[in-house]
């Protein structure tokens, strides 16, 4: 089978980005609307992130990979780089990351239209030190298990909803509420709602998140050296088949 063009993987991880980003942000602005209890916020805002996310990576998966997020995205294209090369060239990792970045942006600013939110950027401090690192471990975890699971060659399934509920466990055992995706902290940094981020704390979040990034390939590489098929490496993108 002849591999979905660029253009359209690209326009799969816009949409399914902006579609992230609008759960994200607009399941904690409905929980900022009925519920009083942060605790009981907080489980509406992970059960809402954990089925969506499930339901994004089946849905564009088949088409681009279902990366919807920068640090994996970039875990493809460097896992790549150490063998094969079949994951992400550097400008097929460019286009993704600008795509996810612009779907994450015209994301939030649908959720602005939707809940009411006035213009402007967020203005939720969040960059403590505790929340940093929350940050860190949470991204590091989320690339170790995606690396893990495609390297152990499991199914789209599997891995939707694996990822799924690992972010939903997240937004729990992490001081930072697991934003773990560079992009969706862009739409965050334009939306001045419940899961909004100050610019002051944007680039913190943006740094530990890469950090992060490299932690989790790290120890992806050192807990699952080989791939399913011995000698090659298995690209994050799995070679998606035409659709449509």
């Amino acid at each position: 089978m002849e591999p979905v063009p660029l253009l359209r993987r690209a326009g799969a991880e816009l949409l399914g980005t902006a579609l992230l980003t609008a759960v994200t942000l607009g399941s904690a602005a409905a929980a900022q609307k009925l519920s009083t209890d942060a605790g009981l916020r907080l489980l509406e805002g992970s059960l809402a992130t954990m089925l969506g996310l499930g339901a994004l990576i089946l849905l564009f998966g088949p088409v681009s990979g279902g990366h919807l997020n920068p640090a994996v995205s970039l875990t493809d294209a460097v896992l790549s780089r150490r063998g094969s090369g079949k994951g992400l060239r550097p400008v097929e990792l460019g286009a993704y990351v600008l795509a996810q970045v612009i779907g994450a942006v015209l994301g939030a600013l649908l959720v602005n239209a939707m809940f009411e939110v006035p213009a402007g950027l967020g203005t939720v401090e969040r960059a403590t030190i505790p929340a940093l690192l929350g940050e860190l471990v949470a991204t590091a975890g989320l690339v170790l298990l995606i690396v893990g699971l495609v390297r152990a060659g499991r199914s789209i399934m599997v891995i939707a909803s694996a990822v799924g509920a690992y972010i939903g466990a997240a937004f729990w055992f992490s001081s930072s509420t697991a934003f773990a995706n560079p992009a969706v902290l862009v739409g965050r940094l334009i939306s001045d709602s419940a899961g909004g981020i100050a610019p002051g704390s944007f680039v913190p979040f943006l740094v530990a998140q890469l950090i992060g990034t490299g932690v989790g390939i790290v120890l992806a590489v050192l807990l699952f050296p080989h791939p399913r098929t011995p000698g090659t490496d298995v690209p994050l993108v799995h070679e998606p088949e035409p659709v449509g």
